[in-house]
């Protein structure tokens, strides 16, 4: 999905409407950076933790796609997880100790390739709405109304926060 020839253009993607063209181009682009970010680490660097409290690299990039895999359910679904979705994105989600346990021993290409599955189904989710489904308003956190383009909008934002925890563990490395 992420044309490497448009990477810094913000516009339309053929099968898009215009908004959902611009929000994917912002979100590819996000994902990009990320990408080149993880690129090339081992094992051990992706499961290096800088101490008892932190989260490792790979884990950060499970999240990234448990958060994107969260807001479909949410937002296409209308509704949570269950139980079954939860015992597969739970630590990814939560991070923490689950994550700590859980997420290590896998090479970059595992995460990538959950990455890429996660966003394959967000595209083709995207390619049933219009830009109208955008600015449907919703409840969301603490009782608040957000609409699907706020919530969109926080799945890279939340990418790019963590994104900067990648480069500051990267800097950090001991492996």
């Amino acid at each position: 999905m992420i044309n490497m020839n448009n990477i810094y253009l913000i516009s339309d993607i053929p099968g898009y409407t215009p908004q959902i063209s611009r929000l994917l181009s912002m979100m590819n682009y996000a994902r990009y950076t990320t990408l080149e970010s993880a690129k090339n680490l081992s094992v051990d660097q992706l499961d290096f933790l800088l101490d008892a409290e932190s989260n490792s690299i790979g884990a950060l990039l499970l999240h990234f796609a448990g958060v994107e895999y969260a807001y479909q359910v949410a937002t296409f679904e209308k509704r949570e997880l269950n139980e079954e979705e939860m015992s597969i994105w739970g630590p990814a989600l939560d991070l923490g100790a689950a994550g700590r346990e859980k997420i290590r021993g896998n090479e970059l290409s595992y995460y990538v390739d959950k990455l890429n599955e996660v966003r394959e189904r967000t595209c083709e989710l995207f390619n049933t709405v219009d830009d109208e489904w955008l600015y449907k308003q919703e409840e969301f956190w603490h009782k608040k109304q957000a609409n699907h383009y706020f919530m969109w909008f926080h799945v890279f934002e939340d990418e790019i926060n963590h994104r900067g925890q990648i480069r500051l563990i990267k800097k950090r490395l001991k492996v």
